[in-house]
């Protein structure tokens, strides 16, 4: 199940919840209204990391997350580099299976997103 993970404010970032588990991080940023700014969804940890980000007025993008670690001699800080293929039933099906105790607005919001990055992308 999804839980809330501790964070620290970023200056000149948006407020951030960031919800955690073996397979996903959700990390969703807010106005100061409250309102949702945008999302980024994790999934596949520990093996195949990659991230769905949707933020308002800007859109979707999809990337692997490059963790860094190719060596244990020398670690760098983790980064977003391109990938194309996003395995949406799957995703779906374990973010319905672990997202249940999370607010059902924030739920459906993020299963309606997915829902249409696959459709735009079938476009």
């Amino acid at each position: 199940m999804l839980e809330r993970v501790p964070k620290k404010a970023v200056p000149g970032d948006y407020d951030r919840t960031w919800l955690s588990d073996d397979y996903f991080d959700l990390i969703v940023w807010h106005l100061p209204s409250g309102v949702i700014h945008g999302f980024q969804l994790c999934y596949g940890k520990p093996r195949w990391e990659r991230a769905l980000t949707w933020r308002s007025g800007r859109g979707f993008s999809h990337m692997q997350v490059d963790d860094g670690e190719h060596s244990a001699w020398g670690n760098a800080t983790p980064i977003l580099i391109p990938d194309g293929a996003f395995p949406a039933e799957t995703v779906v099906a374990e973010f319905q299976r672990r997202a249940l105790d999370l607010p059902v607005e924030l739920r459906q919001l993020v299963l309606k997103k997915i829902e249409e990055y696959v459709r735009t992308r079938k476009a």
